[in-house]
């Protein structure tokens, strides 16, 4: 076997209690659709060929190395709590320490069944996948922490969804799998050495420099803070932030139905299942705030002294919306050009929010036109843009280099929602051509490339896609 990959588990020697172990199950026919070359190299892996390739991330070859299992875990979805999920429809082949030196996950989601599906057939459909594939790498490239694709197989195999859909497996890389909710199953049960045992593992990982629960909770929080700013600031909406999706790491992680807006509106909502509007754009910060709780919450019960526990993590969590407001603002103020503090930048921001809402603009389009003429064309009144533009103009005036902070804050290029789902109908009938351009082109999504403008385009009307499913 010419594929090698350099294993070294460290989650597969803690204790059972966190997972069970599970090979992928084999199938079909698999064949490789798309792999990560660069990716691969990170990750010090010998990427052997296609052939073995598919095999390998088809989960119809265990690799030499690897120790697969399903990670168990609990969360709360949409508010509600429910004790136990798990990897449903995953399996960790392994970790690898990347040439870069930090540790990272290898995933097979879609692998088939586990003691944690919980009814489901444990696979996934085609379009799902190159979903995740494609807004995954967008998101790296667009410099916001994320899991990242590393490679996507056909199953050859049919999997029931609407009707009969494609199967097909992704391999996830990601920091860690570790969640919100692989925190809250065990304080759920009143585990606490099971708990312990988590929270030391964790800090070990990922943020050594701290010190207990307590330093693992401010550490989670910040990193999630400039997370959901980094989203914010993109326009992106995540659709479904239950706690079992919420990564200590502070990666985006489980691109299900997620979408960037078009148009600016705060109160958007993409995901079909959210009627409520829990998970709209404008309320993901009050969100990652009570993700953070949840954690809290689990965490205190290592305390001697739970009522000085509760005092420290109250304190803790109540100092993240100022967190994410200052992430927020250092975005924002980039996003127009701005380096330095200035009195009065927060209504600036907020101004050309609220116009560009009432307008109709297009919230990527807008921001990275700023500059130009083309910025007021996004507006149905573009008179309301110049309105505001004049004061704009005069607070560049004590700026330096406004045009190079524009354009590195403002991506050109996003993964646009109808784009997406042209792109999943065309792999569907078997042609990869829009898959690989949208690959290519959103590797580079600050550039100007003008082959690609199409590819910058809001939908039109009869384009637009107004709800995105999870692919469960």
């Amino acid at each position: 076997m010419k594929l090698t990959i350099p294993f070294d588990n460290s989650f597969a020697r803690l204790d059972s209690a966190f997972y069970a172990r599970q090979p992928p199950v084999p199938v079909k026919s698999p064949f490789l659709r798309a792999f990560n070359q660069d990716l691969a190299r990170l990750l010090g892996m010998t990427p052997g060929d296609a052939a073995e390739q598919a095999q390998v991330f088809g989960g119809n070859l265990v690799p030499d190395g690897a120790e697969p299992l399903a990670q168990l875990y609990s969360g709360h979805q949409f508010g509600n709590y429910n004790p136990q999920l798990g990897d449903g429809r995953a399996v960790l082949l392994g970790e690898v320490v990347a040439t870069d030196g930090a540790r990272r996950d290898i995933q097979l989601k879609g692998s088939g069944r586990t003691p944690f599906s919980r009814g489901g057939d444990g696979r996934a459909w085609l379009g799902p996948v190159l979903r995740e594939y494609v807004v995954s790498e967008a998101m790296f490239a667009l410099g916001i922490p994320t899991t990242r694709a590393l490679a996507a197989v056909e199953t050859g195999e049919d999997v029931i969804r609407e009707g009969r859909m494609p199967g097909a497996v992704l391999t996830r890389v990601a920091s860690s799998h570790l969640r919100v909710g692989t925190f809250q199953i065990f304080a759920a049960r009143g585990d606490l050495t099971s708990l312990r045992a988590l929270t030391e593992y964790a800090i070990a990982r990922h943020y050594p420099d701290v010190t207990g629960p307590m330093g693992l909770l401010a550490a989670v929080r910040d990193a999630q803070a400039e997370l959901i700013a980094g989203w914010m600031s993109v326009g992106f909406i995540h659709g479904v932030m239950n706690t079992d999706n919420c990564s200590i790491s502070g990666e985006t992680i489980d691109y299900g139905p997620c979408a960037f807006m078009d148009v600016y509106q705060p109160d958007m909502v993409f995901s079909s299942i959210d009627h409520q509007g829990r998970y709209a754009y404008a309320n993901q910060p009050n969100i990652a705030v009570w993700n953070l709780a949840q954690l809290a919450t689990a965490l205190i019960q290592l305390s001697d002294d739970r009522d000085a526990a509760v005092e420290q993590a109250t304190e803790i969590v109540h100092a993240m919306p100022g967190l994410i407001e200052a992430a927020w603002m250092r975005r924002f103020r980039a996003k127009l050009g701005l380096r330095s503090p200035h009195k009065g930048d927060s209504a600036l921001i907020d101004d050309l929010l609220v116009r560009m809402s009432e307008g109709q603009a297009d919230f990527t389009n807008t921001f990275r036109a700023l500059g130009s003429a083309k910025a007021r064309d996004q507006f149905v009144d573009p008179a309301s843009f110049d309105q505001w533009a004049e004061g704009w103009k005069a607070r560049c005036l004590s700026e330096t280099e406004v045009e190079a902070t524009l354009k590195a804050a403002n991506p050109g290029f996003i993964p646009r929602n109808h784009r997406i789902e042209a792109m999943i109908e065309a792999t569907v009938a078997g042609d990869y051509s829009l898959f690989h351009r949208l690959t290519r082109v959103l590797a580079r999504p600050f550039e100007d490339q003008p082959d690609e403008n199409d590819l910058q385009k809001p939908p039109n009307s009869d384009e637009a896609i107004h709800a995105t499913y999870c692919g469960t």
